[in-house]
């Protein structure tokens, strides 16, 4: 018995022993396992989700309750046009609303995803948002043919959402390889969209941070302040100014500012970029139609008497418009808006409405190929299907109001009647001009320049085909749209070549130059001193001193120089008559006066001592470069189409 007890005992140990082995492997294994799920997960820890991901699962119901019916808003200063004809969250008697049958309650929609979830459900007909933020919502609401969004109306363009870069980010091609913060959802999706386009670079190019929120201590901008590993950030004016000190300042570091941060893009450069929008549930839009259209005529008449009194707050005060910047602060909060004259005031200054004439111009121009609802439409759905917030594309349904309807014309005294009367001019040409000009004298064209790309020309080229350039011209017209608020410099080089050999010419007629050593290996001298000829910048300036003429000479290097500088004026100019008659072919609104055609001679060779054709043809070519003017070079307008 003791024996068989001992055995049991025995055996016991030996089996207690491989259990707490075993079990120290599989503590050992699920440890490697967490490690390993870390490891995987790291990558993809800001890795974008299918926004129905982010919505979640939402049964579709009809909308029931229309009275009072509820429209959501976000935070923007676009926004203060509906406040101010609702009077406020709720439609106060003897408001415009009011006056046009409204009964509506306004409720917060900065959670886009909440504002999807109720909109399925029912609870608001409409969506308030950017444009490209509903397309990044198309597939989950567009599947459902009573929920598919019908953009009814555009409210304004952003002149206030900001790019903000350290100092190692000095152009939009800089952000390869980096990573940014964004908001989730947001608005300024649309934005990085666009300027990685612009770039030629893909999503994959860059390393996307996603935040929860807009602004605050989940926004952006504190992630930037926080993680120097972050290169950019997108961000709203107040935390734009929090980063930079200033839209034209630079980071010191104090005040909580982060040292070297600058803004690299803004809308009011990139002012074609974000697009605000409502859209509408097409089964209420189909049944309810002249109640939609009564509603964004009181929109449009909010924006006109905002517009109106926001120039008589600035000019001489209004009363009005204060109780309206003290509206704002009440429903967005102390905490959003700390001052009315800064922070309100500002929020609206950062929005450019755009009428009654901003809705004939997106809906119903057949020449606003890019930024229009067309346009928009396409790299909305190109954006949501290829960077992950879609499987498939679903589309956007266009407004078909008639804006020239009495619900609108009666109401409205900023109205066109056809595109064809949309004859804005946005550019001051002689402003423009002279800023790029100056840039180049001062050599700073550089420091102004967003991106820039060339095409090659042959030696005596003075014709420049679309059939040889479509590409290049199409990108051209491109960014003239999108970037509605910044110059295309057009660039013309020359190639030296010409030029040195009548400089060493001269030069050793004269004895200013001297010369040693065989062919293919000369050195130069020039009052004892070693002289090289492919010091750009010095040469320049001794030819511009005439040190080489000896007046004797049938050419000298200085007119030499002169005669390369006025052909590369020429081929700039018959690049620019180029792009706008192919503009013009196709059908595309393009502002002549928004291209500006620089001559730079031989000032930047690429090449500064070619040494044969092939070297000599990378000289010869013309520049595109997008360059940021001043506000002062751009025409104002109260609406903005």
């Amino acid at each position: 018995m003791k024996r068989n007890f001992r055995l049991v005992r025995q055996n016991f140990s030996t089996f207690q022993h491989r259990f707490l082995g075993i079990w120290e492997l599989c503590q050992k294994c699920t440890l490697l396992c967490l490690v390993m799920l870390l490891i995987f997960l790291a990558p993809h820890a800001n890795a974008q989700e299918l926004f129905s991901d982010a919505v979640g699962p939402v049964r579709v119901q009809e909308v029931t309750a229309i009275t009072p019916l509820i429209v959501p808003y976000i935070t923007w200063g676009g926004e203060a046009a509906l406040f101010h004809a609702n009077g406020g969250l709720t439609t106060r008697p003897g408001t415009i609303m009011a006056e046009l049958g409204m009964n509506i309650k306004l409720t917060a929609g900065d959670n886009f995803q909440q504002q999807v979830r109720d909109y399925l459900a029912g609870k608001s007909p409409f969506l308030r948002g950017t444009f490209r933020m509903i397309a990044q919502a198309s597939e989950v609401i567009g599947k459902d043919a009573r929920t598919k969004p019908v953009v009814f109306g555009q409210l304004t363009w952003s002149a206030g959402d900001h790019f903000v870069g350290r100092s190692n980010i000095r152009k939009i091609s800089d952000l390869r390889g980096k990573k940014v913060a964004i908001q989730k959802g947001g608005p300024h999706v649309g934005m990085l969209y666009d300027m990685l386009k612009t770039a030629r670079l893909s999503k994959s190019t860059v390393e996307i941070v996603w935040v929860d929120e807009l602004t605050g201590a989940k926004g952006p901008a504190e992630r930037f302040r926080n993680d120097a590993t972050i290169a950019g950030c997108f961000v709203i004016t107040p935390d734009m100014i929090g980063l930079t000190g200033g839209p034209e300042n630079t980071g010191t570091g104090a005040e909580g500012t982060v040292k070297g941060a600058r803004v690299v893009v803004s809308t009011a450069t990139l002012s074609r970029s974000i697009a605000d929008v409502y859209a509408c549930r097409k089964d209420f839009y189909d049944a309810y139609k002249p109640f939609v259209e009564r509603f964004f005529a009181g929109y449009l008449k909010g924006a006109e008497e905002v517009v109106a009194l926001k120039k008589a707050y600035e000019t001489s005060g209004s009363e009005k418009y204060t109780q309206l910047l003290t509206t704002m602060q009440n429903i967005y909060g102390k905490e959003v808006l700390p001052t009315l004259e800064e922070d309100a005031h500002g929020l609206i200054a950062d929005c450019t409405f755009v009428g009654q004439p901003g809705n004939i111009s997106f809906f119903n121009d057949p020449r606003n190929t890019i930024t229009g609802f067309e346009g928009f439409n396409k790299a909305g759905l190109d954006m949501a299907v290829n960077w992950g917030f879609a499987r498939q594309r679903y589309a956007l349904i266009p407004s078909d109001l008639d804006f020239n309807s009495s619900t609108f014309k009666n109401l409205l005294t900023t109205t066109v009647t056809a595109p064809a009367q949309l004859k804005q001019t946005r550019f001051k040409k002689e402003t423009v001009r002279a800023e790029i000009e100056s840039f180049n004298e001062d050599a700073v064209l550089d420091e102004k320049t967003l991106i820039s790309f060339t095409i090659q020309f042959k030696a005596n080229q003075d014709t420049f085909s679309d059939n040889q350039y479509r590409e290049e011209f199409d990108r051209v017209v491109e960014l003239a749209s999108k970037y509605g608020n910044a110059a295309i410099a057009i660039k013309g080089h020359s190639d030296p070549s010409r030029t040195l050999s009548v400089l060493v010419k001269t030069g050793l007629q004269t004895g200013i130059l001297k010369r040693t050593g065989t062919r293919g290996n000369y050195k130069y001298f020039m009052g004892g001193k070693a002289f090289s000829l492919e010091d750009t910048g010095n040469l320049i300036r001794l030819i511009q001193e005439k040190k080489f003429d000896d007046g004797s000479s049938i050419e000298s290097p200085y007119q030499v120089m002169r005669a390369a500088l006025k052909l590369s004026e020429q081929r700039g100019q018959a690049v620019k008559q180029s792009i706008i008659a192919y503009a013009n072919r196709n059908n595309a609104r393009i502002d002549p006066d928004q291209i500006v055609p620089v001559g730079v001679g031989i000032k930047e060779p690429v090449i500064a001592k070619p040494t044969s054709p092939t070297e000599a043809a990378e000289n010869r070519r013309v520049e595109f470069a997008l360059i940021k003017v001043s506000a002062e070079a751009v025409a104002v307008s109260d609406f903005d189409f």
